[in-house]
């Protein structure tokens, strides 16, 4: 179960509720596939934000290495929608914005 209070969010996928934390190591990780946290949040506000992106910064932020493919986190993502996926991407850039 996530914790919102520890900027965790969830999201399910193959039927099981994955926990995204985004951690230090994980936020490092995705920055250096997908550049600049910063311009991640700046494309987020424009509305520029690719599926990969998300799908991506998902699939690093998992608590549980390995619980799910890339793929599959996009499978989810699209099965959602984006506009149920805005909320835990949305919990996301708050805590890479504002922090703990």
């Amino acid at each position: 179960m996530s914790n919102q209070a520890r900027g965790e969010a969830a999201i399910h996928v193959d039927g099981r509720e994955l926990v995204l934390r985004p951690t230090f190591d994980a936020l490092v990780r995705a920055e250096e596939e997908l550049g600049s946290l910063f311009a991640l949040v700046e494309r987020a506000g424009s509305g520029e934000l690719r599926l990969a992106e998300i799908a991506a910064l998902f699939w690093f932020c998992m608590a549980q290495p390995h619980a799910a493919t890339r793929e599959a986190i996009g499978e989810a993502i699209l099965a959602m929608g984006l506009s149920k996926a805005a909320a835990p991407l949305k919990v996301l850039l708050g805590q890479i914005l504002r922090g703990r």
